[in-house]
């Protein structure tokens, strides 16, 4: 309701130029179809600004919703590096806790290998001639033989376990080593991949910022072109209005002048007439009495009587009076005659209004029916009697010389339809 739709307006106003223009002079004609042609010009280049302000917000959310994208994968890098250097940190602490056995293994080989050097020393210490064979050979029985035999037995037996066990500790904390030394490695090459990666999106990212940057400067651009186009259009729109006005104008003082001019030459022409018959009645009335007097001498000269009756023949004159000239004047009792207006129906819903459907009037006023009407080309405030009511122009939306008039309802706006009437402006 406060404004109707640009595009609207300007239509409004090229329409109503060509109902309400039939017969001004060639100048107003002129420089009202000029504004119109520099109206229509601003119109494309607004229709093509906000095609571009379209485009460069759809791109713009693109943009946006592919920075969210790459955040997001930003986040989960992080996430995942942070995860690979903590089993990172988990697999050195592996690994030392795995030196520290492999030291603890030979740690214990070492005593292993002490305690058998220990046992050799004493066999060969307390037994003549070659150690084990020696200590054999001096058993003084079988069973002492055997009983011998079997303790050497063991003797060896537990010390190749010892040394296997070691040998096997050894193999198996070596592999153990091994093992965590590549999931170190593979664990750092993940790394490595993932911040190659996370660097590459970090481009990416600096690039699509740059890119949205570029697109909200350019939009800022363009809405700066559309607000200065839009008001173009608004004053564009202005000044046809006064110059439709001005049009009326004219077409009213030449009306009223033709008018002026006819009566004038009509009561000219009653005039001549006029002076004419009165000029036939008196060259009559002169022949009358000339002929009287000849008629007149006649009888004396040829009659003896004397006395002779004439009469005077006079004409009498009526005088017709003509009709005065009906006045045309652009004002009257009613107010100052603006012209024969076109007149619509409209009310505050959606289909008439558009967004602006239920709000108040383009001059902030609640829109009341049998009161506000919309007509561009005048001040908001201004009394227009139209067929014996009057109305305040209280809304816009259409161009000078068209008439909206504010209607309790669709249905009703739509029964008005379209009418022309004689519009007077009230002081």
């Amino acid at each position: 309701m406060k404004k109707k739709k640009l595009f609207s307006l300007v239509l409004a106003t090229v329409l109503t130029a060509a109902t309400v223009l039939p017969c001004y002079g060639a100048s107003t004609k002129e420089k009202i179809s000029n504004a119109q042609a520099e109206q229509a010009a601003a119109q494309s280049q607004l229709d093509s600004i906000q095609s571009r302000i379209d485009e460069l917000n759809s791109k713009k959310g693109q943009s946006e919703e592919y920075l969210s994208e790459l955040n997001q994968q930003l986040d989960d890098l992080q996430n995942r590096l942070q995860e690979l250097q903590d089993q990172y940190d988990a697999k050195q602490n592996e690994l030392v806790q795995i030196q520290a056995d492999l030291e603890d293994a030979k740690a214990k080989e070492e005593e292993q290998y002490e305690a058998m050097k220990l046992r050799i020393q004493y066999m060969y210490e307390n037994s003549s001639g070659n150690g084990y064979m020696a200590m054999l050979f001096s058993s003084k029985s079988i069973s002492e033989l055997i009983s011998r035999a079997e303790y050497i037995q063991k003797i060896s037996d537990f010390d190749r376990d010892l040394m296997q066990e070691y040998e096997d500790t050894v193999d198996q904390v070596k592999e153990k080593e091994t093992q965590v030394q590549e999931e170190q490695a593979a664990i750092v090459e993940l790394q490595q991949q993932s911040s190659d990666q996370q660097e590459a999106i970090q481009e990416l990212y600096a690039a699509a910022y740059q890119e949205l940057r570029t697109y909200s400067a350019e939009l800022d651009d363009a809405k700066s072109s559309e607000s200065a186009l839009v008001d173009e259009i608004n004053s564009k729109a202005d000044a046809i209005n006064d110059l439709i006005r001005q049009a009326k104008e004219e077409e009213i003082a030449a009306q009223k002048k033709a008018e002026e001019e006819a009566a004038a030459q009509q009561a000219a022409a009653e005039a001549e007439a006029e002076a004419a018959r009165k000029q036939a009645a008196e060259a009559a009335r002169v022949a009358a009495a000339e002929a009287a007097n000849a008629a007149a001498k006649a009888d004396t000269d040829t009659s003896s009587s004397s006395g002779s009756s004439s009469s005077d023949s006079s004409a009498s004159s009526t005088t017709t009076g003509s009709p005065s000239a009906s006045d045309t004047s652009s004002s009257s009792s009613s107010g100052t005659y603006l012209g024969r207006f076109k007149l619509t129906g409209y009310c505050s819903c959606s289909i008439c209004t558009g967004q602006w459907s239920g709000g108040s009037t383009a001059s902030g006023t609640t829109p009341t029916a049998g009161r506000t009407i919309a007509m561009g080309g005048v001040p908001f405030g201004t009394k227009l009697m139209i067929n014996g009511q009057v109305y305040t122009v209280e809304d816009r939306g259409t161009a000078y010389g068209h008439v909206d008039i504010f209607c309790s309802s669709h249905s009703e706006a739509l029964s008005f339809g379209v009418q022309y009437a004689d519009v007077y402006q009230l002081s």
